[in-house]
């Protein structure tokens, strides 16, 4: 099936087939369907706390004919008419597919007894949400499993499916007409398009950990393709027609051009309110819908903006952030005194050493600075560095902030209770970056170092991205690179570790994935600074 951006021809490939083994799918069965109270899909699996109906297999028409399949999960006995949590899904709906917890150690910390089973991937659970008073849509995403047509990988095309979905579900008789979109990752990615669109029944939405521009945020970041996991995520989904080649198409077109731009979100022209944090506490969720969705009056227009775990911010960036510069100087120093950083100086790596992104991979450079004071890290840095490359006329540079202890020993966060993992030591968990948080990174393609200045703001370069300026071989060129936002405290006498590689150095998301992250470099780069040349961190200082 055909698709277009503006003059562009979308590159369409195949999909895995419902009878992968992996899609768990056992066919459309259409009916309906009551989970009584205490109802189990398996002896292990949570239960259900109200009577349920289970509406399987309802037919959702789109604008263009086409048919997609939802599951609608919604209280068999209420007084009053229900607001629906959409989700708007490529992994399968109700349980199935590829993608779920146990791709990871332990079921991610996620015991099987507290998920009903007929959740979609990072998604609510209608076991838990029926029995507060909300209805939950699952439904498969164009060209996902029963779905018609060829699956869409963002964009306007996405998000009018997802309009098309809201309206046809917000005007269902049980419901008050009040539709949110919830989920995770890509199920918050796909909610900017739809949002930016306006469906008239769309009441709020619920962007958990998405990104925004699929070319700048992660597929081409920095200019650097970042093909591994896309491409496993891409042949682990399941349908009958084909999808979308995001793969192909970075590689026919790796500058931006319209198909591009159309994969980035217009935020600013979305009107419901928006919870846009990470993960947090049901009881929170349960707050925000309920204020949103059944005009409860329960204090939630008073929650401050930003809030920083239990610390209330008015704005983002933070207000009251103090912007400090930090300087490469001789002896792996970061400095804030520039009469420090006079004295010119390089360091090189070898930028094409093998990488397998077990945070001890080889010729990584560092800079440090030891704290004499507590400093908290809350927001986006920058870093600023003077580079060349002898041996090739254009690369990839890689840069990462990491905390260190007292001694010097660099620090991983692991990011579940070691109990909830099965295990007595950290030692003992997987080096995937789904468990372990490193420290906040940055990418530039030095050939994609214009900046937009349209895009950009005092604390972040945004980079043009639709053309390359190749660089004469050891010709050392200014290169501007953001290092995403992160929130970090060091205590006296702690240190902040600057690393610099020609390599990612996050950990991968999954262990077969390990050194397949591949990069444009050869040869030697060589990190100028000193002088004139005065390469150097910016990093947001909060007092918390």
């Amino acid at each position: 099936m055909s698709m277009e951006v503006g003059s562009i021809d979308v590159l369409q490939t195949s999909i895995s087939p419902l009878t992968a083994e992996f899609a768990r799918y056992k066919g459309l069965k259409p009916g309906i369907a009551t989970l009584p109270k205490g109802f189990r899909k398996t002896a292990e699996n949570r239960q259900f706390d109200t009577d349920t109906l289970w509406e399987r297999d309802i037919q959702i028409p789109m604008r263009d004919g086409t048919i997609l399949y939802g599951d609608i999960f919604r209280p068999a006995i209420t007084s009053e008419k229900v607001p629906i949590l959409l989700v708007w899904s490529p992994y399968g709906k109700s349980g199935v597919g590829f993608f779920d917890v146990t791709l990871v150690q332990n079921r991610d910390g996620v015991p099987l007894d507290r998920v009903s089973g007929f959740q979609s991937f990072e998604a609510p659970d209608p076991a838990l949400w029926t029995a507060l008073g909300y209805a939950v849509i699952n439904v498969d995403a164009r060209g996902i499993f029963k779905s018609g047509g060829n699956h869409r990988w963002h964009g306007t095309k996405e998000g009018e499916d997802g309009y098309d979905t809201v309206e046809f579900v917000g005007q269902l008789p049980w419901t008050n007409g009040r539709v949110v979109l919830m989920g995770n990752s890509w199920l918050a990615t796909a909610q900017w398009f739809i949002a930016s669109l306006q469906p008239p029944h769309l009441a709020a939405i619920m962007p958990l950990e998405g990104l925004s521009d699929v070319y700048r945020e992660t597929l081409c970041r920095g200019g650097v393709p970042y093909k591994p996991f896309w491409t496993f995520l891409g042949n682990h989904l399941v349908g009958e027609n084909g999808r979308e080649d995001v793969i192909s198409m970075i590689e026919k077109y790796p500058l931006m051009n319209e198909y591009w731009e159309d994969k980035r979100a217009k935020s600013h022209l979305i009107k419901v309110p928006a919870y846009i944090l990470a993960n947090d506490s049901v009881e929170d969720f349960r707050r925000f819908l309920d204020f949103y969705t059944k005009d409860i009056k329960n204090g939630w227009e008073e929650t401050p903006r930003d809030p920083l775990y239990n610390v209330p911010f008015s704005d983002w960036p933070p207000p009251e952030t103090e912007y400090h510069s930090l300087y490469l100087s001789e002896s792996g120093k970061l400095v804030t005194d520039l009469s420090e950083a006079q004295k010119s100086g390089a360091v090189s790596y070898q930028s094409d050493a093998p990488s397998l992104q077990m945070d001890n991979d080889t010729e990584e450079i560092q800079f440090r600075v030891t704290f004499t004071e507590k400093m908290t890290i809350v927001g986006a840095s920058k870093a600023v560095l003077y580079v060349s490359c002898p041996d090739h006329n254009d690369f990839d540079v890689f840069v990462q902030l990491r905390k260190a202890d007292k001694d010097g020993t660099i620090l991983r966060n692991c990011n579940i209770p070691l109990k909830d993992l099965g295990v007595n030591n950290v030692k003992e968990v997987d080096l995937v970056n789904i468990l372990h948080y490193l420290g906040p990174t940055g990418i530039i393609r030095a050939s994609h170092r214009k900046i937009d200045p349209a895009l950009s703001k005092p604390h972040w370069p945004a980079h043009d991205h639709t053309s390359e300026d190749k660089i004469a071989p050891g010709t050392i060129v200014r290169l501007e690179i953001g290092i995403w936002a992160t929130a970090i405290h060091f205590e006296p006498d702690e240190q902040l570790v600057l690393k610099i590689s020609g390599h990612q150095m996050t950990l991968a998301e999954f262990e077969p994935l390990r050194g397949l992250f591949q990069t444009g470099n050869k040869g030697k780069h060589i990190v100028h600074f000193g002088g004139d040349r005065k390469s150097h961190i910016q990093i947001p200082i909060v007092p918390v």
